[in-house]
């Protein structure tokens, strides 16, 4: 190997090693802003899930050991206690209506809240069983729920930690509030979900079988045409304008919506729960991570 070889390949290490991680993928020029780095806005927290944005951009999210709900203003970057009384929630989504919907997993059950922080159970049992744990839930654009519900036992629950229903799967609650029905038995774990803004697409990621899926969703709710998108599970995923899906576990992993995988956005915490975009202008990539929650000022927006 000649000597302009190995000044090379010496150079190209030393770039390597000491360059920010998120600035080493391309994702960097073609989706983030230009001259950001990731901010940690808060911390402190037990675990940080459910980011979901509201109407005017605020995010709320939640910090399940703790039974609580947060709202981040992204006005003035204030984080602020939205409600002391969680019902141990997960996954977070707000309605058309401006309700937030929550993943109580606390009872196993579906609550939804009104702006003043006031609950009511919209689900609390399937065929006279509990559910095992709501986990994430996407709201599709004519108003009805898809619901994950895998079993992650939980050391605050009363009731017998054993697996509620026959398995982890996925549900569908209409917009009528009254049709409730499983629409895939055959997941292994169901955990992080998102639909297409169109309401034509619904990503499912099984973090037990570590593969994302699409379907085909139909007028009634009933999804078809079940692929494998990507050989990767997640916990939470969003979706923004150009279609790229974010998956969320080590970091944030950013594939297009042909499956390629575009980039990568590292986080230095243990595990990165969950993601979605906010702000008033929806380009603020905001995510939970442990014990703490990150912004990014991305160049593409989110949908919702």
């Amino acid at each position: 190997m000649n000597m302009n070889r190995i000044f090379s390949l010496l150079c190209l290490s030393f770039l390597i090693l000491f360059t920010p991680a998120f600035a080493q993928m391309d994702v960097k020029k073609s989706l983030v802003a230009k001259n950001v780095e990731l901010v940690k806005v808060g911390d402190g927290y037990g675990f940080t899930e459910g980011p979901a944005v509201d109407r005017e951009g605020n995010i709320f999210f939640t910090d399940q050991p703790n039974n609580k709900i947060y709202q981040w203003k992204f006005g003035t970057g204030e984080i602020i206690e939205f409600t002391d009384a969680s019902g141990r929630a997960n996954g977070l989504y707000f309605t058309r209506e401006g309700d937030l919907l929550a993943c109580a997993d606390m009872d196993n059950q579906l609550w939804s809240f009104d702006k003043e922080g006031k609950s009511k159970v919209l689900i609390e049992s399937f065929k006279g069983n509990k559910l095992n744990g709501p986990n994430d839930l996407w709201v599709n654009p004519r108003g009805g729920i898809y619901l994950t519900d895998p079993l992650y036992e939980r050391k605050y629950w009363e009731r017998d930690p054993a697996m509620q229903q026959d398995g982890n799967h996925l549900y569908y609650l209409g917009s009528d509030g009254f049709q409730f029905f499983r629409v895939d038995e055959n997941l292994v774990k169901p955990n992080g979900i998102v639909g297409s803004p169109d309401g034509t697409k619904l990503y499912v990621a099984d973090i037990g079988a570590k593969k994302t899926y699409v379907y085909d969703i139909e007028e009634d709710g009933y999804l078809t045409n079940r692929q494998v998108f990507v050989e990767m599970g997640s916990d939470g995923m969003t979706i923004d304008n150009r279609g790229n899906l974010y998956l969320t576990g080590d970091g944030v992993t950013i594939f297009n919506n042909k499956g390629d995988k575009i980039g990568h956005i590292p986080v230095d915490e243990k595990w990165t729960a969950n993601v979605c975009f906010g702000a008033g202008d929806r380009k603020t990539l905001f995510i939970t991570a442990s014990e703490a929650v990150y912004t990014l000022q991305m160049k593409v927006r989110g949908v919702w």
